[in-house]
């Protein structure tokens, strides 16, 4: 069987949604906690304190990423839900204006004003809530907001990032333990910027650079901090 054009064309756009919020997610947990764990290792370097500390802001972060997310998400669907609704009730109210707003954007996107009008009209006979949500609102009914998806992806994928600095911080000599947990990141860091390139089919190198150096630069700042807070403290 031939394959579509849109299937050889492997669009993306249908996972923006639970990609973005893993990419977050991951992201987030993986650096915060990192760095929040070479920041304690620096001012005091013991390994329960580090674990407690580590574990505590996995926990927390999870929860905050996901009721974040599930707050964030489902105000979008609210606005997509209301702009709905609104467009159904002037469809049903006054159906030949609409048809003629439709075909207006058609003749904007550049078809010619008889041929913008009979598509719109085709358009308005097939199913034209789903023609004035696209063309019009910019809407895909098949893909609206998710919050409950989008809640659960950006905490699972918050702990999965944070469980690697955890890890290394617990296993590493505590000689080492800064200078580990910082190259984990950075290398786990430019991995996901890889990954997340690659399936929303951006360029891997600009990605990965992109945020290991944002990394590398917050990673090492914290350390400064922690550092001089136990001068501080101690």
């Amino acid at each position: 069987m031939a394959r579509t054009t849109a299937q050889l064309e492997g669009h993306r756009s249908s996972r923006v949604g639970w990609l973005r919020a893993a990419v977050l997610g991951a992201n987030d947990g993986l650096l915060s906690v990192a760095s929040l764990i070479v920041g304690v290792a620096a001012a005091n370097n013991d390994r329960t304190a580090i674990g407690i500390a580590g574990i505590a802001a996995m926990a927390a972060g999870a929860f905050s990423m996901a009721v974040g997310e599930f707050s964030s998400v489902s105000s979008q669907r609210d606005t997509e839900r209301a702009d709905l609704a609104r467009e159904a009730q002037e469809l049903l109210e006054d159906p030949r204006s609409e048809a003629f707003e439709l075909a207006g954007i058609y003749e904007r996107r550049g078809l010619p004003k008889e041929l913008a009008r009979e598509v719109a009209d085709k358009m308005m006979e097939k199913d034209p809530l789903e023609s004035h949500a696209r063309d019009e609102l910019g809407i895909d009914l098949n893909n609206l907001a998710k919050p409950t998806q989008a809640a659960i992806v950006s905490a699972v994928s918050f702990v999965l990032g944070a469980l690697l600095p955890i890890t290394v911080a617990l296993l590493a000599p505590d000689s080492i333990r800064i200078i580990a947990t910082t190259i984990a990141t950075v290398a786990l860091l430019a991995g996901l910027g890889v990954l997340g390139a690659n399936l929303g089919g951006a360029p891997r190198m600009r990605a990965a650079l992109r945020i290991a150096i944002g990394g590398s630069a917050a990673l090492a700042l914290t350390t400064l901090v922690g550092a001089a807070t136990g001068q501080i403290v101690g």
